[in-house]
């Protein structure tokens, strides 16, 4: 049967082409997911202090798509590494943590050397000048606190403020007031605060255009991009925010050591303030901008400007491989942290007496985008709740990606704080949630 020798000769040829072409040369798709899975594990393992098999078995598998289940992983404490491949050969990728800064994907280049001092401990104070809290012990709320329906599957943290103090707090298993929590887009609102005080500092204008970071932009049209235009998300520019497969999104965060400078490449496809396009590539874009502005010492900015000030000691910003930071998506802190940073808007941008945002500065953010059709607000906040339900009351929201949220009432001088890992599959919303702790505290 010389036929059959050949036949299988030329399969097992087949085998072997494919096997390298995966090897040497794997398709995109597959670099987003071990990329995506290096990064998750670690950023969870050398910030959060979890488990590696867990975020695997759990985090990692949120989306939901079937390449995620045949991702391995291998950390290595001593480097503060993480490789992650698919079929255990495939698609290898590495994320690697430095200290103060989390953890990032290794792409071409070697990453620098920078890291950022821990952050001095708080004094045993209430909080929000320390961390000890008062919880009140109303039992409507404390039935709110404790129904599984109203904090949603997979829900990790709750916090409730109420006149700048903390009243009430749920945490799931294996979660405390001590765990980093992944805020997913709820960064945008804090990059927008950063931008907020170099506008105080009269570093930054929400009228100043963007060439000097992208000089390209001032050959074309996107020379009349202004910042307040990228905060608004309406700046124009062409993006994809689709997850789940190959797309803009999904390309930036995995597959490019440049962040920014891959957003940058995006064309214009309207002219500014005529179209709502929510794009991570516009935060990411203005992450880069107010580096440049702050220039030496930008790695330390958000700390010695806002986080410190704040006294969000375990807040930490990660970049990109070139150490612009990924404004639009990475930020860990935990659920009390987060609340600071709610209750910091609730008062107009002051905290602990001084005027950090300009005075103003928060009245503005909550101003409607014109182009969004009353979804979304100028400062990367949103009118739009999670979940398929109305905007509710005056709330305005922080929103991120798998059932984050951060929502501020400023009728009832509350904010509540909601983090989980909630798929929007779920359909969750934290307005019921909302409604049944106002309901509680002011019934």
């Amino acid at each position: 049967m010389k036929w059959l020798k050949i036949v299988g000769r030329g399969l097992a040829l087949i085998l072997i082409a494919a096997v390298s072409y995966l090897w040497l040369a794997p398709p995109e798709l597959l670099r987003v997911a071990s990329n995506y899975s290096a990064k998750m594990v670690c950023s969870n393992v050398f910030i959060a202090g979890r488990d590696a098999g867990e975020v695997l078995a759990v985090d990692v598998q949120a989306p939901g798509h079937p390449l995620l289940g045949y991702v391995s992983v291998d950390v290595s404490e001593s480097e503060g590494t993480v490789e992650a491949r698919l079929f255990g050969f495939v698609a290898t990728a590495t994320a690697r943590y430095r200290t103060g800064l989390g953890c990032t994907n290794v792409h071409e280049a070697r990453l620098s050397g920078a890291s950022l001092p821990a952050r001095a401990a708080l004094p045993d104070a209430l909080w929000p000048a320390g961390n000890t809290v008062a919880l009140s012990q109303n039992p409507e709320m404390l039935a709110a606190l404790t129904d599984a329906a109203l904090l949603g599957e997979g829900a990790r943290a709750v916090v409730v403020v109420q006149n700048g103090r903390i009243i009430g707090e749920a945490y799931g298993d294996g979660f405390g007031a001590d765990t980093p929590l992944l805020g997913w887009s709820m960064a945008k609102t804090v990059t927008a605060g950063i931008i907020g005080t170099l506008i105080q500092s009269g570093d930054m204008d929400l009228s100043d255009t963007l060439e000097s970071s992208y000089p390209a932009w001032a050959e074309d049209a996107r020379a009349d991009i202004t910042v307040a235009d990228m905060l608004g998300m309406a700046s124009g520019l062409t993006w994809n925010e689709g997850y789940g497969n190959v797309s803009d999104v999904t390309k930036m965060l995995y597959l490019r050591g440049d962040m920014s400078g891959f957003a940058a490449t995006q064309v214009s496809e309207a002219a500014p303030e005529t179209v709502f396009n929510y794009s991570s590539g516009t935060t990411t874009m203005l992450a880069r901008v107010w580096q440049d502005r702050v220039g030496e010492g930008a790695l330390g900015y958000p700390g010695d400007a806002l986080f410190g000030p704040l006294g969000m000691t375990s807040a930490i910003m990660e970049t990109d491989a070139r150490d612009t930071f990924v404004g639009s998506s990475y930020i860990y802190a935990t659920a009390r942290d987060w609340a600071r940073y709610g209750q910091f808007l609730l008062q107009g941008g002051v905290w602990d007496g001084v005027q950090i945002l300009p005075e103003g500065f928060t009245d503005w953010m909550v101003e409607p985008v014109a182009s969004s059709e009353g979804a979304y607000a100028k400062g990367q906040l949103w009118f739009e709740p999670p979940g398929e339900v109305p905007p509710f009351e005056d709330a305005v929201w922080l929103r991120g990606h798998d059932g984050q949220a951060v929502g501020i009432f400023p009728s009832h001088d509350l904010v509540i704080v909601r983090m989980g890992l909630t798929p929007s599959r779920v359909g969750y919303s934290p307005v019921p949630l909302a409604q049944a702790l106002i309901a509680a505290i002011e019934g």
